[in-house]
């Protein structure tokens, strides 16, 4: 398998080290004359000392000066002044200029040595002069060769430090990947903990933002699965009671006269219609979690004046008394929300006394609506608030028609906006259910 550190590391290494390359190389071509003159021992400043000497001394001395390098780098210099004239007598061989002159009319056409110009213009008299230099190859050639290992050697510190750079880049491209591959891994074999990215979440960039969406997805994973399991297991201890009851009924309406038959099909019509309230609350509780449909803008205030006037047909001998903040609105799932509020109501109407009102209210605190329902019956006992909301959970002592789920569902589908299902007694008497939703879909929080 190709690995996909390697490939980076290689990719930025070979294009720095091309670019780098290439600049020297272009640079040392396009600009050899140039290169040459500043960086040749024999050259480098040989116009300006020659003219200081020139103005000072003489000509004796700048020929001197001439002739020294010659000894020393075998370079031969001419120097000409504005008119083209001879300044001094210079290095140049006699003959010389015939000589370039017959080998340029020939077909080889190739000097034995290189010939350079630069021109000087001095400070203290204002004067130019164009010096003219004639290097043999092979003293260019050996020149050449040692004025190599500078760039050389810079093109080697900067493929060093580049390729530390390189390595620095990919690795802070490869091991956030690596982490995300053993969270990924993580999950699938149901080993995956949340805090596991946690580090990689603080990070201020597209890796930050990767970990905390995987972190949400792998929360809601875990979530889901571990509510599907629960569910599971608290349908088929709930599915027992009414199936033990039909299956009761069957066995009697089989060994029954007909007159006793006829007296058991209501039974038996009850505990059918028992058993399909059951499953349908259960549907609706899985749906909760399943719905993958995108938030939308949701009315609150129509809502909610909706679900007032069917809980007042419902149950007419119930009062239902709205209170809500006017231009409610936030971004959600409203089916989830409905749901959740009808099973409060529903709730209520199974505990609060005739002539009694029920109390909805609805208003904004920070960023988030609060919804309430409270009623005016018994209430429930403190160690017992704790858990209710769990699927199939009744308090002892209940007497109400019901399966332990509306809370259930109510508190699924506040999670399912990352808010939460409050419960508590009211400190005047009777039982207050709240709904807290923010404005806006999050991270579920505990209630």
């Amino acid at each position: 398998m190709r690995s996909l550190f390697w490939r980076i590391l290689a990719s930025f290494w070979l294009a720095i080290a091309l670019v780098a390359g290439l600049s020297i190389l272009l640079g040392h071509m396009l600009n050899q004359d140039a290169w040459i003159l500043s960086r040749h021992p024999g050259l480098n400043n040989l116009a300006e000392e020659w003219t200081q000497l020139y103005e000072t001394q003489g000509e004796d001395a700048a020929q001197d000066l001439l002739q020294q390098r010659k000894r020393q780098y075998h370079i031969d210099v001419q120097v000409l002044n504005e008119s083209g004239e001879p300044v001094v007598r210079g290095t140049f061989p006699r003959r010389a200029a015939a000589f370039e002159a017959r080998q340029n009319d020939s077909q080889d056409g190739h000097l034995p040595w290189r010939r350079l110009t630069a021109e000087y213009t001095s400070e203290k008299t204002g004067d130019t002069y164009l010096l003219i230099y004639r290097i043999p190859h092979p003293e260019l050639d050996a020149w050449h060769r040692s004025s190599l290992l500078w760039p050389l050697s810079a093109l080697a510190i900067a493929l060093v430090v580049l390729t530390l750079f390189s390595l620095l880049v990919t690795l802070s491209i490869t091991r956030p990947l690596s982490r995300l591959r053993g969270a990924v891994h993580d999950l699938g074999q149901a080993t995956y903990q949340q805090n596991s990215l946690a580090r990689l979440a603080n990070r201020r960039d597209e890796f930050g933002v990767l970990a905390t969406d995987f972190n949400r997805m792998g929360a809601r994973l875990q979530s889901l699965i571990g509510s599907q399991r629960q569910l599971l297991r608290d349908v088929s201890h709930e599915l027992r009671s009414p199936l033990a009851r039909l299956r009761i009924a069957l066995a009697l309406a089989e060994r029954a006269s007909p007159e006793e038959r006829e007296k058991l099909w209501p039974r038996l019509t009850r505990e059918c219609d028992r058993l399909e309230a059951l499953i349908s609350e259960i549907l609706v509780l899985a749906r909760v979690d399943a719905d993958n449909a995108s938030a939308e803008d949701v009315d609150l205030n129509s809502l909610l004046k909706t679900l007032q006037k069917d809980a007042q047909l419902s149950a007419p001998e119930q009062v239902v008394e709205l209170t809500a903040q006017p231009d409610l609105r936030l971004k959600g799932w409203p089916t989830m929300i409905e749901r959740a509020v009808d099973n409060l109501l529903r709730n209520a109407q199974r505990f609060n006394p005739k002539g009694q009102p029920i109390e909805l209210h609805a208003h904004l605190h920070g960023e988030h609506i609060l919804i309430s329902v409270r009623d005016h019956g018994p209430g429930v006992d403190a160690e017992h608030l704790s858990q209710l909301g769990e699927p199939f959970y009744r308090a002892p002592g209940q007497t109400a028609q019901g399966h332990g789920l509306g809370l259930a569902i109510a508190r699924r589908a506040a999670e399912r906006h990352g808010g939460s299902l409050i419960l508590a007694n009211h400190p005047e008497g009777g039982f207050i259910a709240s709904i807290d939703l923010p404005l806006e879909p999050g991270v579920a929080t505990s209630a």
